[in-house]
Order: C-alpha cells, then sequence, then structure tokens
C-alpha cells in the first residue's frame, strides 16, 4: 500500500442529501400536498413573449397571459388589513401561497414571477412579492419551496371570466 495520498476523481456525495433522498422528499411532499391537504389555486402566467413590456422600465401597460394551469400547493390566508383615506375606507386582503419548487420546475414547468395572478377561493390576487426561505437539509443551493405573497386583485385589473379561461379550467 502506497503512504501517498492521491485525489479521488469526484467529491462523495453529501451525507444524507444524495438523489435518492431528495426523491423521496418530492414524493413525500408531493403526495402530502395533492392528496392529504388538497389546496389548488389557478395560476395565470404572463407571456413573456407576446407582452409589450418598456424597454427602461421593463413593465408591461398591457399583459397577455398563457393558458391558466391547476397547481397544488400551501394557501395561508393573511389578515385583511383595512385603511381610512380620505376617499374611504379601503379593505386589502393577502395570501401566503407555497409552492414546492421541484413539481412546478420539473413536473409543470411552471416558472413563478412577480406579477403573475392566482385564484383562490373565488377571488384573484397578484403575487407582488417571491421568496425562498428554506433550504432541503440545511445545503446551500438545494432550496424546496417558492413563497409567493400575494395581494387581491382590485375590480377590471385581470378579467378571469373571459370564456377562454372559463374554457381551460374546466377541462382539467
Amino acid at each position: 500500500m502506497s503512504d501517498e495520498w492521491s485525489q479521488p476523481e469526484a467529491p462523495p456525495p453529501p451525507m444524507f442529501a444524495g438523489k435518492k433522498e431528495r426523491d423521496l422528499v418530492k414524493q413525500v411532499n408531493d403526495e402530502l400536498i395533492e392528496r392529504v391537504i388538497g389546496q389548488t389555486i389557478i395560476y395565470y402566467p404572463i407571456d413573456l413573449e407576446t407582452s409589450n413590456f418598456h424597454p427602461l422600465y421593463g413593465e408591461a401597460i398591457e399583459k397577455t397571459y398563457l393558458p391558466p394551469v391547476r397547481v397544488h400547493c400551501l394557501v395561508e390566508k393573511q389578515e385583511t388589513d383595512t385603511t381610512y383615506t380620505n376617499y374611504g375606507i379601503d379593505k386589502v386582503s393577502n395570501i401566503t401561497v407555497r409552492f414546492h419548487k421541484r413539481r412546478l420546475i420539473e413536473d409543470q414547468d411552471l416558472w413563478v414571477r412577480e406579477g403573475d395572478f392566482v385564484q383562490y377561493d373565488g377571488q384573484l390576487y397578484e403575487i407582488a412579492d417571491l421568496s425562498q426561505p428554506r433550504y432541503l437539509f440545511g445545503q446551500d443551493g438545494q432550496r424546496f419551496e417558492i413563497v409567493a405573497t400575494c395581494r387581491k386583485a382590485r375590480d377590471g385589473v385581470f378579467n378571469s371570466d373571459d370564456p377562454i379561461w372559463t374554457e381551460v379550467i374546466d377541462d382539467e
């Protein structure tokens, strides 16, 4: 046996967090969210190719949307914020939507973006903020959830009663 140490060709997999463990976590999360908890939203993604974005500010006055997608997730309804102004009472309700990242990206080919709309409990909400706070097994680069803070959309901002939306939703 040689006394010299040699560099291995590939580093060993991380302890307790290899591909099999990540797949197990995905499978358990998918089953819990879809079959046990059973909360769903209807997700309306912005069509980046046909929306006319301002070249400087990156905002679009008139957005076009792709067909809606039914997504299983965890939804938490927040308390309604009430503000009193000279023009009257303004009530704003928020929800927090927790998506399983791998389920969205790998299985549904869906990328969550700020400005997209979601429908939950008959109400439309616009995604105002996104974060990815949790790491899988505490490992950097292994985030497994996307948290979207959504604010209730004002009437007239988005029309989900358009016949194109109801046909797609009813088919699912």
